[in-house]
């Protein structure tokens, strides 16, 4: 927004004053409420005449004729930019992030999924988590086991902190003392490598040794071949029965379509991802007709990249009506990113 749109002293008070009247009443607000509630130095018909400059200026909405305003989605983005303090976390909302989120977690899926489960508790919204995709993870770890004559377990431990665990089927089991030679030999010219990969990298080495190591690298190479094609981002979301419980989604329709956006999980990672290109680092705020997508105009949502290894792989977030407690939510998001950060660093290891 640039500074010739900026409105006046008086106009941003009123405009927080419905904002956040709005957010905790989910009523429209009236000029003797704000008067009131605020004790604003102005007389009720003065807020009037602000509230009815505020929604020529496409900040504020009457939904009925006789009714009091609500924010527009202009409305709460200059709020949210201009006008919102992050509240900051009281240390029980800190500390119950960080019992939540606690090194004893060693799984990083539980992880993510715990960290979506937070995000709807202390948000009462729903909360998300994108896992990263395998475009960028490396092996840290490779390992094939035999289970039995026929079958085999394959561990796959990659730099995000993940372990993939594949059951094949063989035609030609190895000799149980062949299982030693053919995870040094994996280890040996996989790790490191991007997981995706993996099969290029061994049809190179294929090409270029001999003897007992070409007979490694092909029953090498039929190893990898047999593991399923790479994860793709996978998104948990948790709470959504809460976002049915606002009064927005009481309209049918508005309920039909955030349940068809909720349905359609690729579609929100893709938004997410997109969200975090455009905002960078920190948690960022995106509101309804913001994101262009059909379906999300009575919706808003709060995200935040996590990383590991000071890289960003991921978004985590919260979705809801429009109408959500911004200052506090940026605050829980951005704190909840900050520790899925240093866990999931610490199981990726050095």
């Amino acid at each position: 927004m640039n500074d010739e749109l900026k409105l006046s002293e008086r106009e941003e008070l009123v405009l927080r004053a419905v904002v956040q009247c709005y957010i905790t009443s989910a009523e429209p607000v009236g000029s003797r409420v704000i008067a009131k509630r605020f004790g604003l130095d102005f007389s009720p018909a003065t807020i009037r005449n602000v509230m009815a400059d505020l929604e020529e200026e496409g900040y504020l909405q009457q939904l009925h004729t006789s009714s009091g305003r609500v924010p527009t989605d202009r409305g709460y983005r200059y709020y949210v930019d201009y006008l919102m303090s992050v509240q900051e976390l009281t240390l029980t909302e800190r500390a119950r992030i960080e019992r939540d989120l606690s090194d004893r977690l060693t799984d990083a899926d539980e992880i993510m999924r715990q960290t979506s489960q937070l995000l709807a508790l202390l948000s009462h919204q729903t909360g998300m988590v994108q896992t990263p995709d395998d475009d960028n993870a490396r092996v840290q770890h490779i390992e094939v086991m035999p289970v039995s004559a026929s079958r085999a377990a394959v561990l796959v431990a990659d730099s995000y902190g993940r372990v993939h665990t594949v059951i094949l089927q063989w035609d030609e089991s190895p000799a149980p003392d062949e299982f030693v030679s053919l995870n040094r030999f994996l280890n040996e010219h996989l790790r490191g490598v991007v997981c995706d990969q993996m099969i290029a990298r061994m049809h190179g080495i294929v090409r270029t040794v001999l003897d007992e190591n070409r007979r490694l690298a092909e029953r090498a190479l039929r190893v990898l071949q047999l593991l399923p094609a790479n994860r793709p981002s996978h998104l948990y979301l948790e709470g959504a029965a809460q976002l049915f419980e606002q009064p927005e989604f009481r309209n049918i329709d508005h309920a039909r379509e955030v349940f068809g956006v909720l349905e359609e999980r690729d579609r929100l990672t893709a938004l997410l991802r997109t969200n975090a290109a455009n905002y960078g680092s920190g948690a960022s705020v995106w509101i309804g007709s913001e994101s262009h997508e059909p379906g999300l105009r009575e919706i808003s949502v709060v995200a935040a990249p996590y990383s590991v290894g000071g890289q960003s792989v991921g978004v985590i977030g919260v979705l809801g009506p429009r109408r959500m407690p911004y200052q506090r939510l940026t605050a829980v998001v951005d704190y909840t990113a900050n520790m899925l950060s240093r866990l999931m660093t610490r199981l990726a290891g050095p």
